[in-house]
């Protein structure tokens, strides 16, 4: 199938924007409980009229301190609740929000705020606030700046006490569903991030038919969603929007570290990830299992999973034995993982990279199921995922609603809807080069089925061409590669070259299990293990595993294990985890280099 398309479920105000949302939960849900955040470590109930107010004190602030409308203002700051309250404070004054990652250098606070030119910025910090200081001589435009932990969102509260209701209520009724709402700098794996331009319209098509097709996930009064994902990324902010659009209770956490934690005291319905999370629970449970001397029962409970998720695929469904051993395994090892995931949800949703069948079928097997889904910065988040009545595990789901999928002649995957980006912020090439028509490039391979269900196979620049001229998709057997518990991120080497390789790094919590459990040296690192023969030994298992899903042409022959991790710091990975593969060529050339020799 070339092209497939679902009709809308929502329509989109045409006059309206985001903050009729915040106005309307007040008006209809005062006493619902819209927000959770954490008081003196506990967490605290947020109120719809209590959010609302507090939104409009903020926004009263920015009033006074000289936002206008269609201002650009910055916001720096890890995923916490004045993520959220400040974001629609600046769009109750009829500004635009410009995120910035907590984690951007401050070269790249420079490029963001200046080439938006935002005159105001709400950073979290002093780290923060020390690094827009010392790029301040080259933002003109900057007049303001806030700071969380300084009490920033008080000092705006008493900067705005003097202007009146009617001022904020004109101010965020003064942008329309096609004026921008934000703009969101792509942390691109190559070169200099480019700003995307996403309407009111954007988020309302995009959160508007997610919400409605995924309704029994959003049940207002009933359901929460506890976000952990970079406010700063275009899928936090699905989760942001999306919430408050329901309306659910949503919980902010800083600290992913934290999330455990966090997932038992919140208690979500809904979690929003990317694989590595699920990963790493599949990878503790079973460790924990190992070291409790009960590895067997969870490998064979893991299995029980997967087979009764594949069989939930077929006509006849699971076998009576089949039903009986998933039965005993729930009461022994699968409500245990419910429960580390917070004991009350039963969907997920992923995205950000490929999730993999057997994650997906294992989770599904153990009565929590992780709808996979498929988005970019420039499709406002997800522009497909799995119904959660109707989910095909393997492929990223169905189209969103009102929206169009087309498969090019190349196999590139080609969108059409209302949840399109504008554009870049000045850059009109970019633009051109990106929408054709009305239709936007995603540079992503894949392929539609019959029921048009979307697979995505690769990236057309990724795409490794070796010396005997066969064409590699890397994701395919990275993805496989990574599943490993030891293994952090697996990068696949081989353009030009006679034959396939990979850079393997570990994952520094599950390297020092494998090494205690295996008679290694205390505080053994991966540099001191690289070249261990065990080692070695059991990351081919990986391998071996990566390459029973490709073809012996695809298949990796050599490997080298790097001393370190891919870190965003060294520039290997963006804030939304994606390997800037030119940068770790670069870096690790030496290392590609030795496994082509000899």
């Amino acid at each position: 199938m070339r092209e497939f398309s679902l009709p809308a479920l929502y329509e989109v105000p045409t006059d309206g924007n985001l903050t009729d949302l915040i106005r309307r939960n007040a008006a209809q849900h005062p006493d619902v409980a819209v927000m959770g955040r954490k008081v003196a470590g506990v967490w605290t109930d947020v109120t719809a009229r209590q959010f609302l107010a507090e939104v409009w004190a903020a926004a009263k602030g920015l009033i006074a301190s000289g936002v206008r409308p269609g201002d650009r203002v910055g916001l720096m700051s890890r995923t916490r609740y004045e993520w959220v309250l400040l974001d629609f404070a600046i769009w109750s004054a009829g500004a635009v929000t410009v995120p910035v990652y907590e984690t951007s250098s401050a070269e790249q606070i420079q490029w963001i705020l200046g080439d938006s030119g935002a005159v105001a910025v709400l950073v979290e910090s002093d780290a923060h606030a020390a690094a827009v200081d010392s790029v301040r001589d080259r933002l003109p435009e900057l007049h303001s700046v806030w700071q969380i932990e300084r009490d920033g969102v008080g000092e705006l509260v008493a900067a705005g006490a003097e202007v009146d209701d009617a001022t904020v209520d004109e101010r965020s009724a003064s942008a329309k569903a096609d004026d921008p709402a934000t703009i969101v700098y792509t942390s691109g794996t190559t070169g200099r991030p480019k700003g995307c331009v996403l309407t009111h319209r954007s988020f309302f098509a995009e959160c508007g038919n997610a919400v409605e097709r995924l309704k029994p996930l959003f049940r207002t009064g009933e359901c929460s969603v506890l976000l952990f994902l970079p406010a700063a990324h275009v899928f936090g902010r699905l989760v942001e929007v999306a919430a408050v659009m329901a309306p659910i209770k949503l919980g902010c956490v800083p600290d992913i570290k934290q999330l455990t934690d966090e997932l038992a005291s919140f208690k979500p319905t809904l979690i929003l990830g990317v694989p590595r999370v699920f990963e790493k629970v599949y990878n503790a449970a079973r460790a924990k299992a190992q070291a409790d001397g009960k590895g067997a029962i969870f490998d064979k409970a893991a299995r029980t999973a997967i087979d009764y998720s594949r069989a939930l695929s077929t006509p006849s469904g699971p076998s009576t034995g089949l039903r009986l051993r998933h039965k005993v395994f729930d009461l022994l090892v699968y409500r245990k993982l419910r429960a580390v995931l917070g004991g009350r949800g039963e969907y997920a949703i992923s995205g950000g990279a490929p999730l993999g069948e057997r994650l997906g079928h294992f989770f599904r097997g153990i009565g929590f199921t992780v709808l996979e889904g498929y988005g970019l910065t420039e499709s406002c988040a997800a522009t497909a995922f799995n119904p959660w009545d109707r989910q095909k595990i393997g492929t990223v789901g169905q189209p969103l609603p009102g929206s169009t999928v087309r498969i090019a002649d190349d196999g590139e995957v080609l969108l059409h809807g209302e949840h399109l980006f504008q554009g870049y912020w000045n850059n009109e090439s970019a633009t051109a080069e990106a929408l054709t028509d009305g239709w936007f490039h995603t540079g992503d391979i894949g392929t539609l089925d019959e029921d048009g269900y979307l697979t995505i196979t690769g990236r057309k620049k990724e795409i490794l061409v070796t010396a005997g001229g066969k064409n590699v998709a890397p994701a395919v057997i990275e993805d496989r590669i990574r599943g490993h518990a030891l293994i952090a991120e697996c990068m696949v080497v081989g353009d030009g070259r006679p034959f396939v390789g990979a850079l393997v790094t570990l994952d520094e919590e599950f390297l020092g299990r494998w090494a205690a459990e295996h008679g290694k040296p205390a505080g053994a690192t991966a540099a001191s293990l690289r070249e261990d023969p065990e080692l070695l030994a059991e990351i081919q298992k990986a391998v071996d595993d990566g390459n029973a899903a490709v073809s012996k042409a695809e298949s990796v022959r050599k490997f080298r294990v790097l001393p370190s991790q891919f870190t965003e710091e060294a520039g290997h990975i963006t804030p939304s985890l994606k390997l800037k593969r030119n940068v770790v060529a670069k870096d690790f050339a030496d290392e590609i280099e030795s496994i082509y020799r000899g």
